[in-house]
C-alpha cells in the first residue's frame, strides 16, 4: 500500500479569506443558509477578491510549527472547474507558488517509529454547501469563501493505522496553535489517494475525522487488493467515502492537474513574506506536544505513557501542572491521564466542553490523597462529577458515597470474605493469583467501598498466607 493524505483545515480568521463576510466557523450555531455572504464570495461578475491578512499569518504559524520552508513570494491561481458548489467555475487556490514545503511530522504507531513528509501547505477557499434533497440539490454559500490550508503529504503512508496516528497528532498540533478547536463549527477533512501493487491510485473524498480514515483506507485497500486478485484493472478515478455504509463510491474519473487550467489569479497581488514576519511567526508558536510531553516525563518524573495522555489536550495539560502544584506528582499524574481521561474519553467529551472545574479536581484528589475516599469511590465519584457537572462534596452526598471508615472492623469482613469462598482461596494458595482481583472486589462491594482496595488487598494476602 502507498498512500498521501490532503488535508484541509478551515481557519478561524474573524471574515473570509477574499472579502469581509463573517466567518462561520466562529459561529456557536449553523447560520441561516446564504445569510453571510456578499457578492464576491458569491462569485459575482465584476467583484474583486481582497487578501485577508490574518489567513496569511494564521497559515504561517502552521507551516513553521511544521517545520516547513517559507517562500519569500507567493502567489495565488485560478483553479477551473465546473461543479454547482463554485458559483464562478474557478477556485482561487495556490499551484505553481505555494506557501511552503518540504516539512514533516513524527508518528509513532506503538509498532514503530516514523517520519511523513509534508510536501506542500497552500491556502485556498472553501467551495459552497451543497444540501442533497429527494429530488433537487440546493447550494448553500455560506461556507463559500471560508479560508483552508491544505496539507499535502508525501505518499509515505503504508498503512491505515500510520494515517489515524499522523491525522491525530496533527490535530492536536493545530489545536496546541489555536488554529483548530474540536468544539467549534471548523473542520478537518482529508482526501486520500491510495495504490496498491504500484499501480493507478484511487482518491477517496469526503473523510472526516481520525477514526473514519483507518476505516476508509482499509476499506479502500481490501477493494483494490481483491481487484488485483481477481485480475481486474485500477483506473486513476476519485471516490466518495460512504461512512454510514462503510464503502467507497465512485463519483468520477480522475481529472489530471492539467485538466484544472491552472492560471495565475489576476485579481490579487504577490505577497512577500519577509524574515521579520517569519521571526514573529515564530513566537506565536508556543510549546507544542511533544515538546511539552518530554519536559513533563523529565521535570515530574512521569511515565511516558501517562505524559501522551496528558498533553492529549492543551487545557488537559494546563490542568495537571495547576494540580502538581497542590497534589502529589504522582496522584495527580495517574488520576489525570487515568480515570478523568477515560471517563472524558467514555464520554465524548474534552476537559474544554465537561464543564469541569480545576478546583474540583484538586478538591476530590486532595481528599483521596488524604485518605478520605477509596480509590474505587473515588473513581465512582470522578465519574458522577462529569455526568452532573457538580463537585465532589455534592455528588457523594446525592448518591451516597461513603467515605473510608478507619473503624471499620475489616478483620471480620475479610474473615467472612474468605470463609466463604473456599475455592477462591485455594486457588490462591495453588498459586493462582488472579482470583485475588476477584476477593478484593467482593471485600469493596461488601463494605461499599469504605475501605481502601490496596490496604484490603495486602491484609487479605496476609491473612491467607497464614492459613
Amino acid at each position: 500500500m502507498m498512500c498521501g493524505l490532503e488535508t484541509h483545515v478551515q481557519l478561524p480568521s474573524k471574515t473570509k479569506v477574499f472579502c469581509g463576510c463573517e466567518n462561520p466557523v466562529n459561529l456557536k450555531d449553523e447560520a441561516a443558509p446564504n445569510s453571510l455572504t456578499c457578492p464576491t464570495c458569491l462569485g459575482m461578475p465584476g467583484s474583486k477578491p481582497r487578501m485577508n491578512e490574518t489567513v496569511v499569518r494564521l497559515a504561517l504559524r502552521v507551516a513553521l510549527a511544521l517545520d516547513c520552508k517559507v517562500a519569500e513570494d507567493m502567489f495565488f491561481s485560478r483553479k477551473t472547474y465546473f461543479y454547482p458548489d463554485m458559483s464562478k467555475n474557478f477556485q482561487v487556490t495556490q499551484f505553481e507558488v505555494p506557501l511552503a514545503v518540504e516539512g514533516s511530522i513524527d508518528i509513532d504507531t506503538g509498532d514503530r517509529k516514523k517520519k511523513i513528509r509534508i510536501r506542500r501547505i497552500h491556502i485556498e477557499e472553501d467551495p459552497a454547501k451543497l444540501v442533497h434533497e429527494a429530488n433537487n440539490t440546493l447550494v448553500d454559500y455560506n461556507r463559500s469563501g471560508i479560508p483552508l490550508i491544505e496539507i499535502v503529504t508525501e505518499p509515505d503512508f503504508t498503512s491505515p493505522k500510520e494515517a489515524r496516528t499522523y491525522l491525530f497528532k496533527l490535530a492536536r498540533i493545530l489545536e496546541y496553535l489555536g488554529i483548530y478547536d474540536p468544539g467549534s463549527m471548523a473542520s478537518i477533512k482529508t482526501d486520500a489517494n491510495l495504490s496498491i501493487m504500484g499501480g493507478e491510485r484511487a482518491e477517496v473524498k469526503n473523510i472526516t475525522g481520525t477514526k473514519e480514515i483507518e476505516r476508509a483506507l482499509s476499506y479502500e485497500y481490501m477493494r483494490q487488493k481483491n481487484m488485483y486478485k481477481r485480475g481486474s484493472k485500477i483506473v486513476q478515478e476519485t471516490r466518495r467515502w460512504l461512512p454510514e455504509t462503510g464503502i467507497t463510491k465512485l463519483m468520477r474519473t480522475k481529472e489530471t492537474e492539467a485538466d484544472y487550467g491552472y492560471i495565475f489569479e489576476p485579481d490579487l497581488t504577490e505577497i512577500t513574506i519577509n524574515e521579520a514576519e517569519r521571526n514573529e511567526a515564530k513566537k506565536q508558536i508556543p510549546e507544542l506536544p511533544d515538546e511539552k510531553k518530554a519536559r513533563f516525563v523529565k521535570q515530574y518524573k512521569i511515565s511516558p505513557k501517562a505524559a501522551e495522555g496528558i498533553t492529549s489536550e492543551p487545557l488537559l495539560a494546563d490542568l495537571f501542572e495547576n494540580v502538581a502544584k497542590k497534589v502529589k506528582t504522582d496522584i495527580a499524574a495517574s488520576w489525570i491521564a487515568g480515570p478523568l481521561l477515560k471517563t472524558l474519553n467514555y464520554s465524548n467529551l474534552t476537559y474544554k466542553t465537561s464543564g469541569l472545574r480545576e478546583k474540583w479536581i484538586i478538591d476530590i484528589l486532595l481528599d483521596f490523597q488524604t485518605g478520605k475516599y477509596s480509590d474505587l469511590t473515588a473513581e465512582r465519584i470522578l465519574r458522577k462529577m462529569v455526568d452532573d457537572k457538580r463537585d465532589h462534596l455534592s455528588i457523594a452526598k446525592k448518591y451516597g458515597f461513603s467515605v473510608i471508615d478507619n473503624e471499620l472492623d475489616l478483620g471480620r469482613i475479610l474473615d467472612g470474605i474468605i470463609e466463604s469462598n473456599d475455592k477462591a482461596v485455594n486457588d490462591y494458595r495453588n498459586g493462582d493469583e488472579k482470583v485475588l482481583n476477584y476477593l478484593v472486589g467482593q471485600i469493596m462491594r461488601e463494605t461499599k467501598g469504605a475501605v481502601d482496595a490496596k490496604t484490603a488487598r495486602e491484609k487479605l494476602i496476609k491473612i491467607m498466607k497464614s492459613l
